[in-house]
């Protein structure tokens, strides 16, 4: 799986964004980072053949604008046309009526191949109860492997819900993340960027599952080394993306925090 890392670097996978317009720049410099091509649109006009020349598709709700909801749907259409791997990003699903049912309709009308957010999002379109305000939060710590699992054969998709411990999982094998920094939560976007590196892998493989935890992964463990000498928040932010730029098999075989499991 780590060998993935050279792999995005080969293929250079062109990654279409109908992103949010907070993080926007940082999701398409994430991805060039990581060695993919970011391509980003808000236009109906160009949806067909701009999803045909794609490797991938990245739908992120985060900045909820009227004249766009129905661009998501039909993006995510005409990626399911043309077989592109699609992620959705379904930023603060919870917090107003108005994300929920868009986010709704895209699971109903749209086969995605991956569902990415953190556990309170993905608990919520689970079913789940959640806690939380806005866009962020606020999980006890126990373990929800099994709400994970449950969230992922609902869907049928792999699902990768971030946390203290990040939990990515189609349903049967799950993969669990220890990396990581509280200094992630601390800058706009990471959660978006994360969904920009999975699509840069899914762009250039067809192993969707770790396709997804090698996107996961890179955030995390980035973010960790990242804040290894404890930076100010800029200077951290500047780090992090120096480590995604860096990133390597061996730094992953040496750093890496990740098990997976076989559940039945």
């Amino acid at each position: 799986m780590f060998n993935l890392i050279e792999k995005v670097k080969d293929v250079n996978p062109l990654v279409l964004h109908y992103t949010n317009n907070v993080t926007i720049n940082d999701c398409a410099n994430i991805t060039l980072a990581l060695g993919a091509s970011p391509l980003m649109s808000f236009s109906y006009e160009e949806v067909e053949d701009i999803v045909k020349a794609a490797n991938s598709v990245v739908i992120n709700i985060g900045t909820m604008n009227s004249e766009l909801l129905n661009l998501y749907l039909i993006a995510g259409k005409v990626a399911n046309k043309y077989k592109k791997p699609v992620i959705l990003d379904p930023v603060g699903v919870f917090a107003t009526k108005a994300r929920t049912n868009l986010t709704n309709k895209l699971l109903n009308e749209v086969k995605f191949d991956v569902v990415k957010g953190n556990v309170a999002e993905i608990k919520f379109i689970g079913g789940f109860d959640v806690k939380g305000k806005g866009v962020d939060s606020f999980d006890d710590e126990t373990d929800c492997t099994e709400i994970i699992k449950k969230v992922a054969k609902k869907l049928e998709c792999v699902v990768a819900a971030t946390g203290k411990t990040d939990i990515i999982t189609d349903g049967d094998r799950v993969y669990k993340i220890n990396n990581g920094t509280k200094k992630l939560k601390g800058i706009t976007g990471t959660g978006c960027m994360s969904a920009s590196l999975i699509a840069s892998f899914l762009g250039c493989d067809k192993n969707t599952l770790e396709c997804a935890t090698m996107g996961v992964l890179t955030m995390s463990l980035c973010g960790e080394l990242a804040d290894r000498q404890n930076p100010d928040i800029g200077s951290f932010k500047v780090n992090l993306m120096d480590e995604v730029y860096s990133l390597n098999v061996d730094k992953l075989n040496t750093y890496a925090k990740i098990e997976e499991l076989v559940l039945a």
